[in-house]
């Protein structure tokens, strides 16, 4: 192959491996970081001490409970002198063992029935329905948890079993085929790029310079990677409705990519590391082959000159006595 068409081969196979590398990395930590339930499970789990998420589960639950006492006793608080009260024991809750067993079992409950509906391993009688579950279980813990720091009416508030839908069913399709898609590429999109990076590097000329620009280009996808997580935390945050807390929205957000974030860290360090001993290793050797070389036997340059001794005098023969 001649040596121009090597370099223009090479320098496509290099582009195409740096522009693979950060939608590799992202389609493989969506296709294997947030499937799995337990690894999801783990990093939700730190969440139920966070305050801001807290917060946000004393809103939602003192309001559940007040509206449940509304609908189903019949009692409606005077002016409000009880949702400070219900907000304290709610909040106490969050502090308790029980809340982070609640919480764990919640976001284990729910994350299982999406990845079964995404993957399509639901019953044929589900078709065509959302996906909900049931929290009665975690209803169930938080009215034990209330009744035994004698909240009033604790007792009364009824645990339904309450479909929660989490799906819709018009979008299930479509969700479940971008799943699919994003299984394989999750595999296929790094391989791909390792691949593309080793041959590339294998047909270049100057193979220390296709090194070299292939850790660039990675280093500078990881930092696009990074900057795209940014930007995207900002819109994701704009984009929810307004009763969402911002705050405990965006510790999610910070949670579920903490791994993605990591792995964008990793290739701009890694790329920068690789390309400067690319070019540490390109400039050494030539500032060694630079210095004059001598022979080992050779004197030094500031040793004094050392005079050849003078020759002896010829002694002559004597002649051996009889």
């Amino acid at each position: 192959m001649p040596p121009r068409l090597r370099s223009a081969l090479s320098a496509v196979l290099l582009a195409l491996s740096c522009l693979l590398a950060p939608f590799g990395a992202l389609a493989a930590w969506a296709a294997y970081g947030l499937v799995d339930t337990g690894r999801y499970v783990t990093t939700m789990a730190p969440l139920a001490a966070d305050p801001n998420v807290r917060e946000a589960v004393v809103d939602t639950v003192g309001d559940g409970i007040l509206r449940a006492v509304d609908q189903h006793l019949g009692v409606r608080p005077a002016g409000g002198s009880v949702r400070p009260f219900v907000r304290d024991a709610v909040r106490s809750f969050t502090q308790t063992e029980a809340f982070r067993l609640a919480w764990d079992t919640g976001n284990r409950v729910t994350h299982d029935a999406i990845v079964r509906a995404l993957r399509d391993e639901e019953d044929g009688g589900a078709a065509g329905r959302p996906v909900t579950v049931d929290l009665a279980a975690v209803t169930d813990q938080v009215k034990r948890q209330l009744t035994r720091d004698h909240v009033p009416l604790a007792a009364r508030i009824p645990v339904e079993h309450t479909a929660v839908p989490v799906l819709p069913a018009g979008e299930l399709a479509s969700f479940r085929k971008g799943f699919h898609v994003l299984e394989v590429a999750g595999f296929w999109l790094p391989v791909a790029a390792v691949a593309f990076a080793a041959t590339g590097i294998a047909l270049a000329v100057r193979r220390r310079r296709a090194v070299a620009a292939t850790a660039l280009g990675t280093a500078l996808g990881g930092g696009l990677l990074a900057l795209a997580l940014a930007v995207g935390r900002g819109l994701t945050l704009a984009g929810l409705p307004a009763d969402v807390p911002h705050p405990a929205a965006g510790a999610v957000y910070d949670a579920l990519t903490s791994t993605l974030r990591t792995t964008a860290w990793l290739l701009l360090g890694l790329g920068l590391t690789v390309a400067l001993t690319a070019w540490l290793t390109r400039h050494l050797p030539l500032t060694r082959r630079l210095l004059p070389l001598r022979p080992a036997h050779a004197p030094h340059p500031s040793a004094p000159p050392v005079s050849p001794p003078p020759h002896a005098p010829a002694q002559t023969p004597t002649r051996a006595e009889a």
